[in-house]
C-alpha cells in the first residue's frame, strides 16, 4: 500500500471535523479527505434549508444546493456537505466539477413514496425497464453527461429503505423498475468512494455509458434474500477501477453488463479495461463476479486479483444465451480465496431472460480467452460447472494453480463440462476431459496482464473543506 492510499485510509477512519477559530470569522467544519479532484467553493446542506431529523424531506434542500454550486463549475468546482443527520429525500441529481461529501454520522434515507421518485426512459441499451416493461424511478443519487463528479465521504450511509420496493417487486404491484441507490450515466471521470450503502431497492452502484470510473471503499450491505441488490455493476463503461469494497447482497455483488439482447447489440457499447480487486463480497445465491447475462455490447479485458469469495453460490459466473450476441472475451482471474461456495465457477450458456420475445435465435455470443489461476477454495459442493452452447462452444478456458477443497456433502461428479474447450494445469480435483491436463510445467499457461490499464495509475490528492460563516 503506498503512502498517499494509507493516508487516505487513515483521514477516513479517524474523525477528521473540527472548529477552528480565526480572527476574520469562524471556520466551521474543516476536515481532509482524499478525491480524485479537490474544489475552490464549498456549503453545507444546512445553508440551504436541509433538516436532518429523518422525517423532513429534503429533495428541494439538495437539489437547491447543488444547482447553486453549479455555477462554479468552471472555476474550481465546488462540494456540498452532508452534515451528521438523517436526511430524508427523493431522488436528486448531480452536477460537473462536484462533490457531495457525507459525514460519517449522515444518513441520506430514500424516501418510500414513489411521488418522491420521477419516472425517467428506460435505458437504449436494454429497451425496457428490468422489473417492468417501460420506464424506471430515477437513482437516489442520479447524474447524467457529467465530467468530474465525486460522491464520497468518511464512510456516510445512504439507506435505500428498501423492503417496501421488495415487498412490492414480490407481489407484483410495481408500475416501473425499482430505483438504483447511486446512477450516473454519459459521464467521464467519476469517483464513488468511502460510502456505506444499506437496503437498496436494487441494484446498489450503477456507472453507465461512462469512463474513468473508480469506486473504492465501499460497503454494501443487503438481506442475502432481497431480490436483485447487486452491489457494483458497470454498464457499457471503459476504463473502470472497483477496490477495497465489501459487500454482502441479496445478488452478483460484481456484475458486469453490457446491454440486453436486440437493444445491446444495436447500442454497440461494450464494458472494458475494467480492473476488479481487493473485494471482499457474501452472497449465498448468486455470484461473487458475475459477466453477464446482459453482455450483448460486449465485454472484454477484466483483470480481477485478491477476491476473497465467503458463503457465496460462484465464485466467477459468466452468463450467457441464445439471443445475447455480443462477447466475452480476455477475462483474468488470479488469488481468489473461496470459502463455503456451490461452485467455484460456473459458465452459463442458456440462462434465458429475454427482453421480450423480438430477439435474434441466430445472435449467439462469443466467449473466449477465460483465464483463472492462482487460487484456493474449501468447503466448495462443486468445482465447476461449465456449460456451453451447442454449435458455439466457449473457448480458450484456461484453469491453473487452483486447489478446491470439496465438502463433505459434495457433489459426486466435482465437474461437469459441456460445449466448451480449454485446458488446465495443476487443478485439484482433476477437471473434465474437455479441459486436459498440461503438467505443471505450464502453470503460468493462464496468463494475467502485465501491462497496467490507465485507470489504474489515477492518482488521488488530499483535499480540505473549509465553510465560512
Amino acid at each position: 500500500m503506498d503512502v498517499l492510499l494509507l493516508l487516505c485510509v487513515l483521514l477516513v477512519a479517524l474523525p477528521n471535523v473540527a472548529v477552528v477559530e480565526s480572527r476574520k470569522a469562524p471556520v466551521l467544519d474543516y476536515f481532509e479527505y482524499c478525491a480524485l479532484s479537490c474544489r475552490a467553493y464549498s456549503a453545507s446542506l444546512e445553508e440551504f434549508g436541509g433538516v436532518g431529523d429523518g422525517t423532513t424531506l429534503n429533495t428541494r434542500a439538495f437539489q437547491a444546493a447543488i444547482d447553486h454550486l453549479s455555477q462554479y463549475a468552471s472555476s474550481g468546482g465546488s462540494q456540498l456537505y452532508v452534515p451528521p443527520g438523517r436526511w430524508l429525500t427523493g431522488s436528486f441529481n448531480l452536477t460537473s466539477h462536484f462533490t457531495l461529501f457525507l459525514h460519517k454520522d449522515a444518513v441520506i434515507l430514500a424516501s418510500q413514496d414513489e411521488n418522491d421518485w420521477p419516472v425517467i426512459d428506460p435505458l437504449p441499451s436494454y429497451g425496457r425497464g428490468r422489473d417492468t416493461q417501460g420506464g424506471r424511478f430515477s437513482s437516489l443519487i442520479f447524474g447524467t453527461n457529467l465530467t468530474d463528479v465525486i460522491i464520497t465521504g468518511n464512510n456516510g450511509t445512504l439507506d435505500g429503505q428498501g423492503d417496501l420496493w421488495w415487498q412490492k417487486f414480490h407481489k407484483g404491484e410495481l408500475n416501473y423498475t425499482r430505483p438504483y441507490l447511486i446512477e450516473i450515466m454519459y459521464s467521464d471521470n467519476v469517483q464513488i468512494s468511502n460510502l456505506t450503502l444499506v437496503n437498496s431497492p436494487s441494484w446498489n452502484v450503477h456507472p453507465v455509458y461512462s469512463s474513468n470510473v473508480v469506486v473504492q471503499g465501499i460497503t454494501i450491505l443487503a438481506p442475502v434474500t432481497s431480490p436483485n441488490t447487486d452491489g457494483i455493476n458497470p454498464d457499457s463503461c471503459t476504463n473502470t477501477r472497483i477496490e477495497d469494497c465489501y459487500i454482502v447482497s441479496g445478488d452478483d455483488c460484481v456484475a458486469v453488463k453490457s446491454g440486453w439482447d436486440e437493444y445491446g447489440i444495436a447500442y454497440g457499447m461494450p464494458t472494458k479495461q475494467l480492473v476488479i480487486r481487493r473485494l471482499t463480497c457474501i452472497s449465498p445465491f448468486s455470484a461473487v463476479i458475475a459477466l453477464g447475462s446482459e453482455m450483448s455490447g460486449g465485454i472484454q479485458d477484466v483483470r480481477a486479483e485478491d477476491i476473497v469469495a465467503i458463503n457465496s453460490e460462484s465464485g466467477v459466473r459468466i452468463k450467457t444465451a441464445v439471443g445475447r450476441g455480443g462477447y466475452v472475451k480476455d477475462i483474468y482471474v488470479r488469488r481468489m480465496t473461496m470459502k463455503t461456495m456451490k461452485w467455484a465457477f460456473w459458465m452459463t450458456g442458456n440462462y434465458g431472460s429475454h427482453a421480450d420475445d423480438k430477439y435474434d435465435p441466430n445472435a449467439l455470443p462469443v466467449i473466449q480467452n477465460i483465464n483463472y489461476r492462482d487460487m484456493v477454495a474449501e468447503n466448495v459442493t462443486m468445482a465447476a460447472r461449465l456449460e456451453g452452447i451447442s454449435g458455439d462452444p466457449f473457448t480458450g478456458i484456461c484453469i491453473s494453480n487452483v486447489t478446491i477443497q470439496l465438502a463433505k456433502k459434495a457433489k459426486k461428479v466435482p465437474w461437469t463440462c459441456t460445449d466448451i474447450d480449454g485446458i488446465s494445469s495443476d487443478v485439484t480435483p482433476a477437471p473434465c476431459n474437455l479441459l486436459p491436463e498440461q503438467g505443471e510445467e505450464k502453470i503460468g499457461a493462464c496468463t494475467f496482464p502485465e501491462e497496467s490499464l490507465p485507470i489504474e495509475d489515477v492518482q488521488v490528492q488530499t483535499c480540505t473543506y473549509s465553510r465560512n460563516l
